[in-house]
């Protein structure tokens, strides 16, 4: 293998691919990335088994061949290399490869790319969906958060991802918290999907989505066990997780008993304020509202304490719609979900202090999130 291509294009190739690299294994080579010549183009490819990326550069190729070496060493090698050509050679004999830029000169120990596991790619497939890649990073990143970050129950480590007519709906949940998405496809879709992603699938998706220009194809292997993400240059292809997904229609509550409406950058601020407090007792924050009178608006305050640290409270503006009340929250899990709104205002619909609180951006109908009660003490 001998090939040129441009420093910039192949240190951007690395940092896609290499967020699927395996950070342990026993097979050796999942620790490293394949380098192969394939059509004109350089492909670059990671697996750790469970999640694949493919993704393709430019270049100019003299002799075909192909090569794995260890990620980290050739990124770092890369990443420092002048804004120049660089030329990779391939010893076969000795599955060494050299890699030439400018003044400067690496030889790196790969192994034989017949080791590298085959990625699955399903080319022979229309997509089942074509969407749109901004607002498929938003959803994602508007629920991805809420699945579960270990695997004691794996359906919950996943994303529910349903394709409905012209509708995909997400949602995630940990136990503890919900956050649903419904997006408003540009084209209906010719057959209904529904499975669930890694939820560490999905934040890969949402980096390689903010990189694409055009439409992001979805397709479903045809046994139902495997998902491919593809854009014109990058492929993702991931495990899909057996198992049933929680009846989300059925935890979201159908009325509510108080309804504040309030200022989405001030609420952020003052739960920041008191996360500072509530870090040190059990991440506990208490909302409790307070409706004004037929003139003046309402009040949130929030409020944490910590007996070993001390205590914060802190007072909103909002219109209050019902009789008020009170409940507590893990404040982590409130910053998170008020970091995913991009709503200038958003609504906090709540029953009693034992029932769980949820959230609505104002002006945005698709996005739903839920988070259970604490305990007051």
């Amino acid at each position: 293998m001998k090939l040129t291509c441009l420093q910039d294009n192949l240190k951007r190739g690395l940092a896609t691919v290499s967020h699927a690299v395996a950070g342990k294994s026993t097979l050796p080579v999942l620790a490293n990335v394949l380098l192969a010549s394939d059509g004109g183009r350089l492909k670059l490819a990671a697996t750790n088994l469970e999640v694949g990326i493919t993704h393709w550069i430019g270049a100019q190729i003299e002799e075909e061949g192909s090569i794995t070496v260890p990620a980290k060493l050739f990124t770092d090698v890369v990443g420092s290399l002048p804004n120049d050509r660089v030329t990779l050679t391939l010893d076969a004999r000795t599955q060494t490869l050299k890699v030439e830029c400018g003044r400067f000169t690496n030889n790196i120990k790969g192994i034989e790319a017949e080791e590298f596991p085959t990625i699955p790619t399903i080319s022979d497939q229309s997509p089942a969906a074509n969407l749109p890649p901004d607002v498929l990073r938003e959803a994602i990143d508007q629920v991805v958060f809420a699945a579960a970050s270990d695997d004691s129950r794996p359906v919950l480590a996943g994303v529910l991802v349903r394709l409905n007519d012209n509708r995909l709906f997400m949602a995630a949940a940990d136990g503890f918290r919900l956050a649903t998405r419904t997006v408003t496809l540009p084209e209906p879709l010719e057959r209904q999907l529904e499975f669930i992603v890694p939820a560490r699938t999905l934040a890969e998706l949402s980096r390689i989505a903010g990189e694409t220009q055009g439409m992001l194809g979805l397709t479903v292997a045809s046994g139902g066990s495997q998902v491919l993400f593809h854009t014109e240059n990058t492929e993702l292809v991931s495990r899909l997780i057996d198992g049933r997904f929680p009846d989300v229609e059925r935890i979201i509550p159908q009325q509510y008993l108080t309804r504040t409406v309030l200022d989405t950058a001030e609420l952020n601020k003052a739960v920041k304020l008191a996360s500072y407090f509530a870090s040190s007792s059990q991440n506990v924050v208490k909302l409790t509202m307070e409706p004004g009178g037929e003139l003046g608006p309402g009040r949130l305050i929030i409020s944490a304490n910590a007996a070993e640290v001390g205590d914060n409270t802190g007072e909103l503006d909002c219109m209050i719609n019902g009789e008020g009340g009170q409940i507590a929250l893990n404040v982590k899990y409130l910053a998170e979900l008020l970091s995913a709104i991009k709503s200038a205002q958003i609504a906090i619909e709540t029953q009693t202090a034992q029932s769980p609180g949820v959230f609505r951006p104002v002006g945005s109908e698709g996005y739903i999130h839920i988070i259970m009660p604490m305990s007051i003490r």
